[in-house]
C-alpha cells in the first residue's frame, strides 16, 4: 500500500509562485550561489525565462506556461475584440510552444490552456469573469502537479530498499516539477519513510544541473549524496554496490522510450550492463500520445556556447566549434519501470502506456479534440 504523506507541507523548494497578479519564477541558473525570483509577468518575459532557462524541467515548465497562458489570455481580452480572440489566443500557444521543443509537458499545458478559453468564449463569459477563471484554471494546474508528484514519489518510494543507493541524471527534483519532484521525489519519499537512501548525482554537462541543482535539494532536504562527473557512472557501478538508477523524463513516447536530459542514455546502457535497474519517473503528462516512438521526438540543439565556455570564460581553443543537443532518448528496453502517479508501468510499454493514458483521457481522442479546436480557430 502506498504511504500517503502530508503533500503541500513537505513539497520542496517550489520553482514559482503567483502573487499579487505577478508570476515570480525562481531563477533557477542562479543556483546555488544565490536564491532569487525573475519577474516574468509580461509575455515576452515569460516567453524568455522558458527559453533561457530560468524555469525548466518538463513539469514546471508545463505550469509555468499556464501562468504565461493565463495572464496573456486575460490582458488580451481587455483589450481585443472578442471576434479576434480566437486567434490572438492561439498566437499566445505558438509562441509558447517553441520556447522550449522538446519537453511535451509545455504542449501539454498549452493544449489544455487553449481548451479552456475556447470553452469560455463560447460561453461569452464576461471579462472580468473571464480574467478570473483564467487564472484559476493556472493555479488548478499547480495544485494539481503537487498531488501528482506525491503520488509519483509514494510509488517510486516502494522500489526501494533500506540504505539504497541510487544515480540520477540531470534534475528531477522540485524545481523541475513543480511539487515534490518526480524522481528526486521518490529519494525524498524514502528519505521521509527512514530508509536512508544515498544519491549519487551527475553533475550533467553542459549546463551542470546535477551538480547545482540536485546538490542544492538534496542539502535541503538532508538527504546524503555525492557528486560525480557524467562519466563515473560505469566505475561506480563495477567498483560499488549500486542498487539503481532514477531520471525524470521530458518526453515519453507511446513505446515507452524516453527522451530526458543528454547522457541519460549513456546512463542506461552502462546500468544494462551492471545489470542495475534502470527507472524513469513522470508524469503522464509527459507522455505523448500522438507519437509511437523515440524517433519522433525532436531534439533541441542549444548554443554553443554552453559547451565552449564555462562560467563565461572560453574554456578551449579559440574558434572551436561544438555539439549542443539538450536530450537523447532511451529506448524502451533499457527501462525497467517507468514511475507515474496511475503506478509504475512495465514493458510491454505499448500496453501498459496506452491503459494508463486511456483511463487518464489521455490518448489520442483527447488529441484529436484538441486539434480539432485549433483547427475551427485558424479558420476564423
Amino acid at each position: 500500500m502506498v504511504t500517503e504523506i502530508e503533500s503541500r507541507s513537505l513539497a520542496g523548494v517550489l520553482p514559482l509562485k503567483y502573487e499579487d497578479g505577478q508570476l515570480l519564477l525562481l531563477d533557477q541558473r542562479k543556483l546555488p550561489e544565490s536564491l532569487g525570483y525573475f519577474n516574468a509577468s509580461s509575455f515576452d518575459d515569460i516567453c524568455f525565462a522558458i527559453k533561457d532557462m530560468v524555469v525548466r524541467g518538463g513539469p514546471s515548465i508545463g505550469v509555468a506556461a499556464a501562468f504565461g497562458f493565463a495572464m496573456e489570455a486575460a490582458r488580451r481580452v481587455r483589450t481585443t475584440p472578442f471576434t479576434s480572440l480566437p486567434a490572438e489566443f492561439l498566437q499566445i500557444k505558438v509562441r509558447l510552444d517553441a520556447t522550449r521543443p522538446t519537453a511535451v509537458n509545455l504542449r501539454w499545458a498549452t493544449d489544455r490552456m487553449l481548451l479552456f478559453v475556447q470553452k469560455l468564449l463560447r460561453q461569452k463569459v464576461e471579462t472580468e469573469d473571464f480574467c478570473k477563471q483564467v487564472i484559476d484554471e493556472a493555479l488548478l494546474i499547480f495544485d494539481e502537479h503537487i498531488s501528482t508528484n506525491l503520488a509519483i514519489s509514494n510509488y517510486g518510494a516502494d522500489l526501494l530498499s533500506n540504505g539504497a543507493k541510487i544515480i540520477t541524471h540531470c534534475n528531477a527534483g522540485p524545481l523541475a516539477a513543480c511539487g515534490w519532484g518526480t524522481a528526486i521525489g521518490v529519494i525524498r519519499a524514502a528519505h521521509q519513510r527512514g530508509m536512508r537512501p544515498h544519491v549519487f548525482a551527475d553533475e550533467t554537462r553542459p549546463r551542470n544541473q546535477g551538480a547545482k541543482l540536485t546538490m542544492w535539494e538534496l542539502h535541503q532536504d538532508r538527504i546524503p549524496a555525492t557528486l560525480i562527473c557524467d562519466n563515473m557512472s560505469g566505475y561506480l557501478m563495477s567498483s560499488q554496490k549500486i542498487d539503481m538508477v532514477i531520471v525524470g523524463a521530458d518526453r515519453i513516447a507511446r513505446n515507452g522510450d524516453a527522451a530526458n536530459k543528454i547522457g541519460t542514455f549513456n546512463l542506461a546502457i552502462v546500468a544494462q550492463h551492471h545489470k542495475v535497474p534502470f527507472y524513469v519517473a513522470a508524469p503522464l503528462s509527459t507522455f505523448d500520445a500522438t507519437i509511437f516512438s523515440g524517433t519522433e521526438i525532436p531534439i533541441e540543439e542549444r548554443s554553443q556556447l554552453e559547451v565552449l565556455e564555462v562560467d563565461g570564460k572560453l574554456s578551449t581553443v579559440k574558434g572551436a566549434i561544438a555539439l549542443n543537443p539538450a536530450f537523447d532518448v532511451t529506448p524502451n528496453h533499457l527501462i525497467a519501470g517507468i514511475i507515474t502517479e496511475a503506478g509504475i508501468l512495465r514493458a510491454p510499454y505499448d500496453l501498459s502506456i496506452a491503459q494508463a493514458l486511456r483511463a487518464a483521457g489521455l490518448l489520442p481522442e483527447q488529441q484529436e479534440q484538441v486539434s480539432s479546436a485549433i483547427v475551427d480557430t485558424e479558420s476564423r
